[in-house]
């Protein structure tokens, strides 16, 4: 059976997706917005050697298949990828056409996929994990992400609302939840390259720190800092979280950085953060999680091979468990999925705007990657495989939460 045949029927005929081989063949109508090519035999090595998502994703990012069109429409079509919905005779075929070719065309994994050794969330290995992903090039951050330089979920108040009005709000929300006003101190947790320390400081006259493991990260910020006038009251530190010293902060926000703690460290981590408010102290949250307490935490194997190294993802319920054991009073929780799904689309429109610049500041294959790790995420949000949560938790004093009786932050 032609190859490009039996791709469509394992995935199932659609209107949007076209199919095209290197034996030549071709499926699916050729007015389709999306195509999908089969282009070297290499193609199904990778696939054959590694079947599901570490498969394509190895063919993909050497280039060996090639999406055109909507890779995040694509993706909804090869997530359901199965040799299953094949009849038995074809899928002989196909798995004895898989093996053949895995056999005359023995492949590597493309140098873009990273394995970590060491203690698993050891200050070594978790400084390892965020350099592989952060410190990159901030050029090809800024194309991504935009002016913004935000890597976490937006907020859009309206579903017109651009991206830049989207991170501002998302920050804002955060400064509202924790209740900041001048004077307060505020540490933020994982503060990328900056944007919650400089919003906190210059439009709530907080004096704010932020660290971050990226050294990428840290420069861009301070550099950020500075020109922006701020140097007084707002810092970036090249620092794990571990070893911040200083105590007695108004406020704490992590936007972002639990998905790279560990299931296991939770309660440390959690434990850290209490010790370091004052009593009446609110901590801010957010990170994604599991739809679920029941689903393993590690990643799958392409997002924790090419993109986030040791990330391991949580089910609201667990996270708020380990976060009211260790000393939090929970306040507040929302589940912002249907925003993330709409920040990496965002994201995804900057990408291919910016494609040819960015495979000359990354090289090709990372910049593959990205493409299909962003589209990738935005399809896990929008079948709610993944949720992003903030939860607002307060450090009693005494009995007093410190709080509105009802939320002011709406």
């Amino acid at each position: 059976m032609r190859l490009a045949t039996v791709f469509q029927r394992a995935v199932g005929a659609s209107p949007d997706v076209r199919f095209r081989a290197y034996d030549g063949s071709k499926a699916g109508p050729a007015e389709a917005e999306v195509s999908i090519e089969i282009r070297t035999p290499e193609a199904l090595s990778y696939l054959a050697s590694a079947p599901g998502e570490l498969g394509l994703a190895r063919a993909y990012v050497t280039g060996n298949l090639e999406i055109t069109g909507d890779v995040h429409k694509a993706l909804s079509r090869l997530s359901e990828l199965s040799l299953r919905s094949i009849p038995l005779v074809p899928r002989l075929e196909l798995l004895a056409t898989l093996g053949r070719t895995f056999l005359n065309n023995r492949v590597e994994p493309p140098p873009q996929e990273r394995r970590l050794r060491g203690i698993r969330h050891s200050k070594t290995r978790d400084s390892e994990a965020i350099a592989h992903h952060y410190d990159v090039s901030n050029a090809f951050y800024e194309r991504v992400l935009g002016p913004s330089m935000a890597y976490t979920c937006a907020v859009y108040p309206e579903a017109t609302s651009s991206l830049e009005e989207a991170q501002f709000t998302k920050h804002d929300l955060v400064a509202r939840k924790l209740g900041l006003k001048e004077g307060m101190r505020l540490l933020d947790l994982g503060c990328g390259w900056g944007g919650m320390v400089m919003h906190a400081a210059k439009h709530y006259g907080v004096r704010a720190i932020g660290v971050t493991l990226s050294r990428n990260q840290a420069e861009w910020a301070q550099k950020a800092i500075v020109e922006a006038g701020l140097s007084e009251l707002a810092e970036v530190r090249h620092l794990d979280y571990r070893d911040v010293r200083e105590t007695g902060f108004d406020a704490v926000s992590a936007i972002g950085l639990a998905e790279h703690i560990g299931k296991a460290k939770l309660p440390g981590y959690f434990g850290f953060v209490q010790r370091k408010l004052k009593p009446g102290g609110r901590m801010l949250n957010h990170c994604i999680t599991r739809p679920d307490n029941r689903q393993p935490a590690r990643s799958g194997s392409f997002i924790n091979r090419y993109v986030f190294p040791d990330g391991e993802l949580v089910g609201p319920g667990h996270l708020v468990s380990v976060m009211n054991d260790s000393g939090f009073e929970i306040r507040h929780e929302e589940n912002l999925r249907e925003h993330y799904a709409m920040t990496l689309a965002a994201w995804c429109r900057n990408l291919d705007e910016h494609w040819d610049e960015a495979v000359r500041e990354v090289g090709e294959g990372r910049a593959r990657v990205w493409r299909l790790y962003l589209a990738a995420s935005r399809l896990g949000f929008d079948r709610n495989s993944i949720q992003l949560h903030q939860v607002l938790g307060v450090k009693l004093d005494g009995t007093d939460a410190h709080v509105p009786l009802r939320p002011d932050w709406a």
